[in-house]
């Protein structure tokens, strides 16, 4: 029986689940102003994939990768991160906080992936340079990020602040989840030089 479906389409069946899924999150989230802020960032990522996608396709693993933190955060866009319905993974290890927002920040850490697979197919740089690059591109946008979550629980004030930056009362939060991001980072990266070439990503 001749296949419908392809290696090719995965990248347009996983960009059509994601949409229809965006869209039901995007139904009465617990707080609409947490939830624009939240999916701004996905929403950006979501469509300079979809333009840059005619000029360098990525490989079906760099856009799976690249999908977990997609779905991720827009999970965390409709119940707040705090909030997450994640007690069972608490319960289950013992945890006192909710750590949905952690697997968050290590699953940033996958774009290390697609940023290392790009530079060995475009022959931008050598093993060295590129794992680098790829790993302190994750580290400054780690970094940005938490700067721009201080800045709106600033400006912003109240509930929609103080969830929007989801420390749940942990004043070392920011740098915890920098290392969470860093952590990831190094994991994928390990994964890209190992498997990469058996995973079609080094060319």
């Amino acid at each position: 029986m001749r296949r419908i479906f392809t290696a090719q389409h995965f990248p347009f069946i996983l960009a059509a689940v994601f949409i229809v899924f965006f869209g039901l999150m995007g139904i009465s989230p617990v707080s609409r102003e947490v939830w624009i802020a939240e999916v701004i960032p996905v929403v950006a990522i979501f469509l300079l994939l979809c333009i840059t996608f005619p000029f360098f396709r990525f490989s079906n693993v760099s856009y799976g990768l690249m999908a977990v933190w997609l779905f991720w955060h827009t999970i965390g866009g409709h119940y707040t991160f705090a909030g997450v319905p994640f007690e069972w993974v608490s319960d289950l290890f013992g945890f006192e906080r909710n750590h949905f927002d952690r697997i968050g920040h290590f699953s940033v850490g996958f774009y290390a992936y697609p940023i290392a697979e790009l530079f060995v197919r475009r022959k931008l740089a050598g093993p060295i340079v590129t794992t680098l690059f790829a790993l302190f591109s994750i580290m400054s946008v780690a970094a940005a990020y938490e700067i721009i979550e201080w800045q709106y629980a600033v400006i912003e004030g109240g509930k929609a602040g103080i969830e929007f930056l989801g420390s749940q009362g942990d004043v070392w939060d920011a740098q915890k989840d920098m290392f969470a991001d860093t952590l990831g980072a190094l994991v994928i990266l390990v994964l890209f030089w190992v498997f990469g070439k058996r995973w079609g990503s080094r060319g």
